[in-house]
């Protein structure tokens, strides 16, 4: 990718800092229905990404109808509008009006893991992913639970990434470069941390492996399992949905996962990034309409196999 110059970082930036700005000294309320009319836009006037959006749908869900894969889709357009609307107003908000809307609520299982993690210093490393509010996911469990480390990518814009580190490190969150972080990322863990990593990408083959998403072979990002394998961590998928029957979003996650460790690395790795995977995907057939299919999840292929897009 070519390097952006410094009047394509300057123009981006003020277009996104208008953005924010504007939504930000609006009240929560009409941040949401400012996000849900241009959402709603969107889903019209960017077909590029329609197009993108029903090929993932006709791969996920060959047995669903044309109209309830149109229904799935604009339910992604909307979600991706309620993460920019709550993202606008997560500088003015505290820890209280976050409990307010997101419901933490962590099962018994959940609880002992936590006790482990704290008494054992065992790590955690949270697969999560593209599923309902994934900023919400991080940022309210800082505000509401404790701070956790999380890898991310650095954004190819500076100043974007200066604006949403302020947001997403507010209340105590650190990130880490994803690029060359293994050794710290499996530190963190060692040393009993909670580690969140987005896993549901389409991967390039040196990035990933091979495993089954919705039937169809998916080049998946591996380093969650490396690093899980590397570390002796929990592996916990886990996501911040929205509730529409409550108005609140929802703390949800999937089976817990032990690393696989018979000694043959290479399965051990497949074997586990399939696990994580599978689980991710159970989660996504129950709130589909929140899930980012507008992402090219099946991009890349095994050898020899025909292009899906």
């Amino acid at each position: 990718m070519a390097r952006k110059n410094d009047l394509q970082i300057r123009l981006e930036y003020a277009v996104a800092r208008t953005l924010f700005g504007f939504l930000s000294i609006l009240p929560r309320s009409g941040a949401l229905f400012v996000c849900k009319v241009v959402s709603g836009i969107g889903y019209h006037l960017l077909g590029s990404l329609r197009r993108v959006g029903f090929r993932n749908l006709e791969i996920a869900f060959p047995e669903k109808t044309i109209g309830e894969r149109s229904r799935i889709l604009k339910g992604t357009f909307q979600s991706l509008g309620l993460v920019l609307a709550e993202t606008s107003q997560c500088m003015k908000i505290s820890p209280a009006d976050v409990e307010a809307i997101f419901e933490l609520d962590l099962d018994e299982e959940t609880r002992e893991l936590y006790h482990i993690n704290k008494n054992e210093h065992r790590g955690v490393l949270i697969t999560t992913g593209h599923l309902g509010n994934w900023e919400m996911l991080v940022f309210g469990f800082a505000a509401i639970h404790e701070p956790i480390s999380y890898l991310a990518r650095p954004l190819d814009n500076p100043r974007i990434e200066d604006l949403t580190l302020r947001i997403r490190t507010r209340f105590g969150n650190r990130p880490i470069n994803k690029t060359n972080s293994a050794m710290l990322a499996v530190k963190i863990l060692r040393e009993g941390g909670i580690l969140g990593a987005l896993s549901d990408v389409n991967a390039h083959p040196k990035e990933g492996v091979f495993v089954d998403f919705f039937g169809v072979p998916a080049c998946t990002i591996s380093g969650p399992a490396i690093m899980a394998m590397r570390s002796n961590a929990a592996i916990y998928p886990a996501f911040c949905v929205w509730d529409s029957s409550k108005k609140k979003y929802r703390f949800i996650r999937g089976a817990l996962i032990e690393p696989s460790q018979t000694g043959d690395r290479k399965a051990d790795i497949i074997s586990t990034t399939a696990a994580y995977t599978a689980e991710i995907e159970k989660l996504i057939r129950q709130y589909p309409d929140q899930w980012l299919w507008i992402h090219k999840r099946w991009k890349t292929r095994p050898p020899g196999e025909k292009g899906l897009y």
